[in-house]
């Protein structure tokens, strides 16, 4: 079970973009794409057969996942997680800080 989820808010704790917030858009591996942080400016070529421009643009960059937390929406802050399992035998993730449950 990952601790942090495609469509969790999370806040980066690291880098150029310390304190933003987003949502996670994707995770590979160990990387996470988060919205609107950690953008980069990338050279794309034209394809007419697609129908495509050429140009730069501006994108979002995979960050490692050790560089996000997951906003803890009761204390306001950025929060660690950690995985229980609870009487029912289900597993879900909890916020450290106050031992409330992220998901069930």
């Amino acid at each position: 079970m990952r601790k942090i989820k495609k469509g969790d808010e999370v806040i980066v704790t690291t880098g150029k973009d310390k304190g933003k917030r987003g949502s996670v858009l994707t995770i590979a591996d160990d990387r996470v794409l988060v919205e609107n942080c950690n953008m980069a400016k990338k050279h794309v070529k034209p394809n007419p057969n697609a129908g495509e421009a050429g140009g730069i643009i501006e994108r979002e960059m995979f960050l490692h996942v050790s560089n996000v937390a997951l906003f803890n929406s009761a204390t306001g802050k950025a929060d660690r997680v950690g995985i229980k399992t609870l009487k029912d035998g289900q597993k879900v993730r909890y916020f450290k800080s106050n031992n409330e449950v992220v998901d069930i």
